[in-house]
């Protein structure tokens, strides 16, 4: 189909043979395949065929690894977990999905720690001890293995689980039809393909609508599953997120040697975010390899956006920023943009300081429950190709959970393509200022097979080394949802002012 110059979609009627499918059948590219190569290399490959052979949260038991009598701030500390099935055997394999934390609810304190899998059932976490007192150790079997393995591969078996409905307009009249990145049938279709990133969607064609009317789109999912019988047991939520026993209840951890070490430097873009990137103590972030500006008045922070023209992409957890940026500071004022529906293009501006705010959401796939309008759809690739770029720009992106529900492949050729748009833009303008921020833990109790975390724990992975080469600046919203011990898509306003304050230093 014909692109525009400006990169616009063009939509163009099919008309196909009886039983035809039509999907995005381009071949993955070498960089795509090298990708999903690499992430399936993780991930175990096994058949559930009984259940009491699947690894049992509360028959496994984790123990510290060469305890000491004495634990300082500074130093790491290893907790080992010895993982058994059911009826009581060792596991002899990895693959288990482990979320692990250490936390001082007094302190109001939290940090992830880092999954060492040794692939023969056991696994070493390692937590950095940053503050003292009693620090309590949260261990979840959020996964066996066998659930992993089964999510995997019923993740990459299609895109049947969500369906769209999309609303044609013609004047005074409208008609629904069915959308996706997949139609099953013998009606023609309306192909909505961007060229330059080897993009499709599709529309079943309406009589006497042109493809171009196609002006709204709303998902519902399908009463549909890849699981098997025993697959479905494995990710109900009894058995999800399930507190792994412990032969120890709490460390005391004190201040030893007062040896002075060097301030860390003020965050700044360029920087690599480690893993784990930081923790919390009395509810405020604190990185591990950089340090946040100590902002002593909201005006100060308000300086910090001053002849700024801040673009930000992608779903509604960025979303938050743009509301949370324009409740704290007054002076940006929204527009209204006499929309209806979910949504999809907010933004404000302060003419006296030269501020721009602009808020996006990402194209396809994305799954709502609410009718959205599709008129001013583009892929973030396209939007990142349109900025001029310079110090006066600062670009914020967030690519996840409307992916989990769909097979692997889709995310990261969507991945590579905003990649590359990065690089086009960083070459023709360095000093861009660019922000990723990792999409962060929802909840537990979602529909697993759509929604779960470990689906996200992938992304991230993938996200991360993808952008590892280029000059970004990182905010680890799921580091930091998991330390602040949140259980929700969109997280409490509190965390959202930490990832600001981060955000603020970067560009400042």
């Amino acid at each position: 189909m014909d692109v525009h110059p400006q990169g616009q979609v063009t939509p163009v009627k099919h008309n196909e043979t009886p039983q035809k499918t039509f999907f995005n059948s381009i071949a993955p590219t070498e960089d795509e395949l090298r990708i999903l190569n690499k992430v399936s290399a993780i991930i175990p490959t096994l058949t559930v065929t009984d259940f009491n052979k699947t690894t049992s949260a509360k028959n496994s038991r984790a123990s510290i690894f060469n305890p000491r009598q004495k634990y300082c701030t500074g130093e790491t500390l290893t907790v080992q977990i010895e993982m058994f099935d059911y009826l009581g055997n060792k596991k002899t394999y990895g693959g288990d999905f482990i979320k692990a934390k250490i936390f001082s609810a007094n302190l109001k304190a939290g940090a992830t720690g880092k999954v060492e899998d040794l692939n023969n059932g056991m696994y070493h976490i390692n937590f950095t001890l940053s503050w003292e007192g009693k620090v309590y150790v949260s261990l979840v079997l959020h996964h066996s293995s066998e659930a992993v393995s089964a999510l995997w591969r019923a993740r990459n078996h299609g895109y049947g689980l969500v369906y769209f409905i999309g609303t044609f307009v013609n004047g005074t009249r409208q008609v629904k039809t069915e959308c996706g990145f997949q139609l099953n049938g013998t009606k023609d279709v309306c192909e909505y393909r961007y060229e330059k990133e080897n993009e499709s969607y599709f529309c079943t064609k309406v009589e006497n609508f042109d493809c171009g009317s196609l002006s709204y789109l709303q998902s519902f999912n399908k009463d549909l599953s890849f699981l098997s019988s025993l697959e479905k047991i494995l990710v109900q939520r009894e058995n999800i997120a399930v507190a792994i026993q412990k032969d120890f209840e709490y460390i005391d951890v004190s201040t030893c040697a007062r040896t002075s070490s060097a301030p860390l430097e003020q965050c700044k873009i360029g920087m690599d975010s480690p893993l784990p990137s930081g923790f919390v103590l009395k509810n405020v972030w604190n990185p591990v390899f950089c340090q946040i500006k100590n902002f002593s008045t909201p005006e100060q922070m308000y300086t910090c956006l001053q002849d700024k023209m801040i673009y930000i992409l992608g779903d509604s957890t960025l979303r938050q920023w743009f509301y949370t940026l324009t409740g704290t500071f007054k002076g940006l004022k929204t527009f209204n943009l006499h929309r209806s529906g979910l949504e999809s293009l907010l933004i404000a501006a302060d003419h006296t300081k030269n501020i721009l705010l602009y808020w996006k959401k990402h194209s396809h796939p994305f799954v709502a429950s609410h009718f959205y309008t599709v008129k001013d759809n583009a892929y973030m690739s396209q939007e990142i190709d349109q900025l001029a770029g310079g110090p006066h720009y600062v670009l914020v992106i967030c690519l996840g959970q409307h992916f989990r529900l769909f097979p692997i492949h889709l995310f990261i050729r969507r991945v590579l393509n905003v990649y590359k748009a990065v690089e086009r833009l960083l070459i023709r303008s360095p000093d861009t200022k660019v922000i990723i921020k990792t999409e962060n833990a929802r909840e537990v109790d979602s529909n697993a097979e759509r929604l779960s975390d470990f689906h996200g724990y992938i992304q991230n992975l993938i996200v991360m080394e993808t952008f590892s080469n280029l000059r970004v600046a990182w905010v680890d919203a799921w580091d930091m949802s998991i330390a602040y011990n949140t259980n929700n898509v969109h997280l409490p306003e509190l965390v959202i002012r930490n990832q600001i304050l981060m955000f603020l230093t970067y560009i400042c």
